[in-house]
């Protein structure tokens, strides 16, 4: 028996699921009932015959219904799957295999459990996780394919170059090592492609922000296919300007606007830092240029006058390193004139990477922080552009304002 159809459905509803009003119970009740009807079409072909039909061309027969929840961008749809009296039905055109950071987090289960993690804390990991019903041999499973696909993610060409703005930054995770628990620190990079696009393009874990370990991050960026870069925004740890000025010479280096601030912060009273922040803040609100440089003068001035001597002097001796963006077209002072983008993608793998706490190992590490960024990346990937393609062509400007007030402000601030 052949079920009559006029339209792709599957392919309508993986479609309607990408749309931008995907929301509401009403869409979750008409993907339901899209759904089903889909399911018991199938089954129905599958049987020969309709639900309750007499008929000699039937080669099997219903036997109920099995609940599954299906997660949707539009909120879970509580699906009822046609049972078969012999052998089985299952919708593999609809219910897709796990997510790779689900996968990701049950392998991290699997070898925490195998490193002698408490059955209690096992428990709360995978309740807090959402996951239940996951036998040993299909985490083991997972977890090699899972690594195979990290690897490739890690490892694949930087062929969408020229990557002309670089992100760089690191977050710690603390790794169970000799019987002991260490900090290390995960490091990514992330940059925006000749489309446009970002484009998370590498991550590794070092032992110690070292000059070296820098220097053989971005080597191996490089060796990938990393070219043209222009400006790296990251915080000032460590040796990464030395690993810049080594790997990517021809590069201006901006510092971490965030970081700084919080550095800024800690030589100025409770009661003082809101003036001050305000004060400094201005200095990256300016429509041009030069307009950049003559209120970083202003803002040196006042806080001399406030008696702030020293936090003035601290913004002066900083001026090349937190202005750098300012030799760069203005329309992509938004995007590269702080580190807030990194910020964001970091807080996100905290917040998967807090749930664990410990990793076994830094095999965990990289499988977890590995799949989480091959995610974002492919969903960076298909969303709006975050720079546009043509103003990614225009040239750069020079580096320094013919405005820039620092041998005036040296005099007034000595």
């Amino acid at each position: 028996m052949t079920v009559p159809t006029t339209i792709d459905a599957a392919g309508w509803l993986s479609k309607y699921l990408e749309g931008p009003d995907a929301d509401g119970d009403m869409v979750r009740a008409m993907l339901k009932t899209f759904v089903d009807t889909l399911m018991s079409a199938e089954a129905t072909a599958m049987c020969g015959a309709g639900f309750g039909e007499r008929s000699d061309e039937r080669v099997n027969s219903r036997n109920g219904y099995r609940d599954r929840e299906w997660d949707t961008r539009t909120g879970t749809v509580e699906l009822a799957i046609p049972k078969l009296r012999q052998g089985s039905y299952f919708p593999d055109w609809l219910l897709v295999p796990r997510r790779r950071a689900e996968q990701a987090l049950v392998a991290v289960i699997c070898q925490a459990y195998v490193e002698g993690v408490s059955t209690r804390r096992l428990d709360d990991l995978v309740k807090a996780m959402g996951i239940e019903g996951i036998s040993r041999s299909q985490v083991s499973r997972m977890a090699v394919d899972l690594d195979a696909k990290v690897a490739e993610f890690r490892h694949r060409p930087l062929d969408d170059g020229p990557y002309r703005y670089l992100w760089i930054d690191a977050l710690t995770q603390k790794v169970r090592e000799g019987g002991r628990v260490v900090n290390v620190s995960v490091v990514i990079a992330t940059a925006v492609n000749a489309e446009g696009r970002r484009e998370i393009i590498g991550f590794d874990i070092f032992t110690a922000e070292t000059t070296d370990a820098w220097t053989e991050f971005l080597r191996g960026l490089v060796e990938r296919g990393l070219s043209g870069v222009e400006l790296v925004i990251s915080d000032a740890h460590g040796g990464i300007k030395a690993a810049i000025a080594a790997v990517l010479g021809g590069a201006s280096w901006q510092r971490c606007r965030t970081h700084f601030m919080a550095n800024l912060a800690s030589r100025v009273s409770k009661g003082d830092w809101p003036m001050v922040a305000t004060l400094v803040r201005s200095i990256f609100e300016q429509p041009d240029r030069d307009a950049t440089w003559d209120q970083l003068g202003v803002v040196v001035d006042k806080l001399t006058e406030a008696g702030f001597i020293d936090q003035a002097m601290f913004v002066l001796d900083a001026a090349d390193d937190i202005l750098a963006f300012s030799a760069f077209p203005v329309e992509h002072w938004p995007k590269i004139r702080s580190n807030n983008p990194q910020e964001r993608l970091n807080k996100e793998i905290r917040r998967r990477t807090d749930v664990v706490g410990i990793f076994p190992n830094r095999a965990a590490v990289i499988r977890l922080v590995g799949a989480l960024l091959a995610e974002q990346s492919d969903e960076w990937a298909i969303t709006k552009r975050y720079m546009g393609s043509e103003s990614l062509k225009t040239a750069r400007i020079d580096n320094r304002s013919e405005h820039d007030p620092r041998p005036a402000m040296a005099v007034t601030a000595g």
